[in-house]
């Protein structure tokens, strides 16, 4: 691609590179300069205006951003997201419903490496979507770039943008009381309001004391693809009240902790075939928590590993609830 200042009388043809103002109206960049705008120009008194002309071998921006979101989503319905037209060198990804994103990352990484003119943005490895959300976005920052890089980028990152929708369709939540513990109502509203952006039921809702025999009754007893416990004491240890009553009622408890903070005293587990997760106390507020990232790729069948769960903690330093006392900040004595 040529790029610079040419003489308006040898502009027609070329792609203005600036907006400039002509009588009443603006020609935006990006513009396709004919005959009439080099008149146009003239009349206003331009003698020359910076512009970009292909040369052979360029593909031009809308025409590549468009060839590379089909690389990487090669069939949107599959991938559950919709792509945009290509508008000055840009196309978005967007997800057509709730679920998880899941990246091929290594040829994302090489697919920014061909030339620093094509990019693809994306939000994090295994974001929670909702519907409309933009998921990527490729951008042809130039005007047009070769052809042959193009080709390179598209072939590297094949298929490496998808959207997982969830694959359970309800859940149901058992909520622990003690005396003076906390409200349960504030819990379970946050709970339903995360069970329900993932465009799942929270068809089953059971309180009962904090002990371990009741809560493995309630365990078996309880409907839902995914089990969810809030305990109104905090889970302290792999023995402790709710793990146990996971193994009581015939579950098991592959992993207890996180390190995502706030959400380190989540547990993971299974009864038969149906995931259980044991939830920290944060649950009880809507704010972004460990229990977020474990709840959605569960949902989406995302394996979830306690290797899955180790890897949250570069990343896993969340914001601060008002909801409880700030763990780094210093009391003042």
């Amino acid at each position: 691609m040529k790029f610079g200042p040419v003489p308006v009388t040898e502009a027609a043809g070329a792609i203005l590179a600036h907006s400039v103002k002509v009588s009443d109206q603006k020609l935006r960049k990006g513009l396709m300069l004919t005959a009439e705008h080099v008149s146009q120009l003239s009349s206003a008194g331009f003698d020359e205006v910076i512009v970009a002309r292909l040369e052979p071998g360029d593909c031009h921006e809308d025409e590549a951003a468009e060839v590379l979101a089909r690389a990487l989503v090669p069939d949107p319905t599959d991938a559950n997201l919709r792509l945009t037209e290509a508008f000055t060198g840009r196309v978005n990804l967007l997800a057509e419903g709730s679920g998880v994103v899941v990246l091929d990352v290594a040829a994302l990484e090489q697919f920014n490496r061909i030339n620093p003119m094509i990019t693809v943005a994306t939000v994090p490895q295994h974001q929670q979507m909702s519907a409309g959300g933009m998921v990527a976005t490729i951008k042809v920052i130039s005007y047009a770039v070769p052809k042959a890089d193009v080709e390179r980028a598209a072939a590297l990152a094949q298929a490496s943008v998808r959207l997982v929708a969830p694959v359970y369709r309800s859940a149901g939540l058992i909520v622990t009381e003690i005396a003076g513990g906390p409200p349960n109502e504030k819990g379970i509203a946050a709970m339903r309001g995360r069970v329900e952006a993932l465009g799942m039921d929270l068809c089953d809702v059971q309180i009962v004391p904090h002990k371990t025999d009741q809560l493995a009754s309630a365990i078996n007893r309880a409907e839902g693809d995914v089990l969810m416990i809030l305990t109104a004491s905090a889970t302290s240890d792999v023995k402790d009240v709710a793990p146990s009553a996971v193994r009581a009622a015939g579950g098991d408890v592959d992993r207890f902790g996180m390190p995502v903070d706030p959400g380190n005293l989540l547990f993971l587990g299974a009864l038969n075939t149906r995931p259980v997760i044991g939830l920290p106390g944060c649950a009880r507020s809507p704010a972004l928590n460990g229990a977020d990232w474990v709840l959605s790729r569960v949902a989406c069948g995302v394996e979830t590993t306690g290797a899955d769960i180790a890897a949250m903690g570069v990343g896993g330093l969340l914001k601060e609830i008002p909801t409880r006392p700030q763990p780094r900040a210093q009391r003042k004595k």
